[in-house]
């Protein structure tokens, strides 16, 4: 008789933290808690696998930010990140208007940095 192992799909921003790797989780638990704090007025929801912070009342609708784990690194991308004002010069452009950074560890999480990136993105999304 052998053994199967299922694995569900996460079905909350909660559980897709949580099902992470230890090494990963200790960047996105902080990094997801930072934006429930900053954007109070967003809801978290899985959009295309990954959490996603939005403004409208479906997921992606109005969509603010995003967490995404991969092997190594966690991506933490803004959807109109590319008009966002960004002094240090860590985001990175992506598709349409998105930038985002990728963190390797918990230390690259600059609260402050963070907190002005996602006030300018909710505050370009709300208009």
């Amino acid at each position: 008789m052998t053994t199967r192992t299922t694995t569900s799909t996460p079905a909350t921003t909660a559980d897709y933290v949580a099902a992470l790797a230890p090494p990963l989780r200790r960047i996105a638990e902080p990094l997801c808690s930072l934006i429930d704090e900053t954007l109070p007025e967003a809801t978290s929801a899985l959009w295309h696998g990954h959490p996603t912070w939005s403004l409208g009342d479906k997921p992606g609708r109005r969509p603010v930010c995003l967490v995404k784990a991969h092997s190594t690194t966690v991506t933490f991308g803004l959807w109109r990140g590319q008009q966002v004002s960004d002094e240090p010069g860590l985001l990175r452009a992506g598709a349409r208007t998105m930038a985002s950074v990728k963190l390797a560890d918990v230390s690259g999480i600059d609260r402050a940095l963070f907190t002005d990136w996602l006030r300018q993105a909710y505050s370009l999304e709300e208009k």
